[in-house]
């Protein structure tokens, strides 16, 4: 059945119209390039706003992810702790350096790294005489990760983390926003984020001298001389002027996104989870999410369908949906990758999926995909009942 009244995307970006003024200031004042005025701006208010000691806007989440790593030291040989569950963008820069990446299970709770898993890798490789350099933890879907525990297994084990805040923008636990719990962090400005700049990211920290040294490896360790030198290399990796611009008016109007997300995840779960087998990702106490995709895991012994059921449906009436990511360790590329923890993180990307969220909305598309959600449900259940 084809659907005649619109598509519906998963994470369209959304725009005010006040981007188009600081786009177009640029371009009169020929100030598009890289060392353009909106771009110092653009960098404070992101400390301001998230209470970060220092914020480097750059041209991608990945390149801030390269970046923080190259900071750590990473190099050929050495072994980074990681989520598993996660998009590959969070891993492939340990490759990138040389590195080799040990993957950890998620924990139920908030589906992001899991504490006694992530412990447990950490005494393995004590074990045989390979300390980790670094440990990176996912904010997944918006939800903050288990930072207290994590934080504390990070001290205990003088291990730096890296903090992959790429989708949780303006999350935060008690009164502290994620991008401030790791020792570096970075987060994604990409076209499909809460607040987007086109393509483009950030690293923060609270490390002067590695805030220092980012910018300088970011223009192409390019010295303080007159002419072009260079004693090291160096990465194209900053924001240019025009993306700062944008970022301006996104992060003008970043509460109100957050408040719309939260409303889509609340109205979704409203209407969906009185169905059987169907359930949401909850707030931990004293967790806030952006809820920046709205994610549900089916029981399809409950449910009568998979996720791969319903996505397919969706589809086909011009909704698109995702599945949740999957896992590093089951993906080809990292085959030989040694796994810490047990099912968590698989029996979510085979039971989950994500749920249409963009900020912009309404709640007539909200009921579509609700419809084709209990129209799927109820026909699995009337064919069962028909069966018997």
């Amino acid at each position: 059945m084809t659907n005649k009244t619109g598509k519906i995307y998963l994470s369209s970006p959304q725009f005010t119209g006040e981007e188009i003024e600081f786009v177009n200031e640029a371009i009169a004042q020929e100030d598009i390039a890289t060392n353009g005025v909106f771009i110092r701006q653009f960098e404070e208010q992101l400390e301001n706003r998230f209470n970060s000691p220092y914020a480097v806007a750059l041209n991608s989440g990945t390149s801030a992810i390269h970046l923080s790593l190259h900071l750590l030291r990473v190099g050929t040989g050495d072994e980074v702790i990681c989520q598993s569950f996660t998009y590959i963008a969070t891993t492939n820069p340990i490759l990138y350096l040389g590195g080799t990446p040990i993957f950890v299970d998620s924990e139920k709770d908030t589906w992001n790294m899991c504490p006694l898993s992530l412990e447990h890798a950490i005494k393995n490789r004590l074990a045989k005489g390979k300390k980790p350099k670094a440990i990176i933890v996912v904010n997944l879907f918006g939800m903050p990760a288990n930072w207290p525990e994590i934080s504390r297994i990070s001290r205990k084990y003088d291990i730096p983390v890296l903090e992959d805040a790429a989708e949780s923008v303006g999350s935060k636990i008690g009164d502290r926003f994620t991008g401030t719990f790791g020792d570096l962090a970075i987060y994604s400005f990409n076209g499909n984020k809460i607040i987007s700049t086109g393509g483009g990211g950030a690293l923060l920290t609270n490390n002067r001298f590695w805030d220092k040294n980012a910018r300088y490896l970011s223009t192409q360790a390019k010295l303080d001389f007159p002419y072009f030198e260079h004693m090291e290399m160096g990465f194209n990796y900053k924001m240019n002027n025009l993306s700062a611009g944008i970022g301006l008016a996104q992060l003008a109007v970043l509460d109100e996104r957050i408040e719309r997300r939260r409303g889509i995840y609340d109205y979704y779960k409203k209407h969906l989870e009185m169905l059987p087998g169907i359930s949401f990702l909850k707030e931990p106490q004293g967790y806030f999410s952006n809820r920046w995709l709205t994610t549900m895991v089916l029981d399809p012994s409950m449910t009568g369908f998979q996720a791969s059921d319903l996505r397919e449906l969706l589809l086909s009436e011009g909704i698109e949906s995702r599945f949740l990511w999957k896992p590093m360790h089951l993906q080809p590329m990292y085959r030989s990758a040694s796994f810490f923890g047990s099912e968590t993180a698989e029996k979510l990307f085979i039971d989950g999926i994500c749920l249409p969220s963009g900020s912009g909305l309404s709640n007539e598309q909200l009921n579509r995909v609700i419809h084709v959600v209990f129209r799927l449900h109820k026909e699995v259940a009337w064919n069962a009942e028909k069966s018997v």
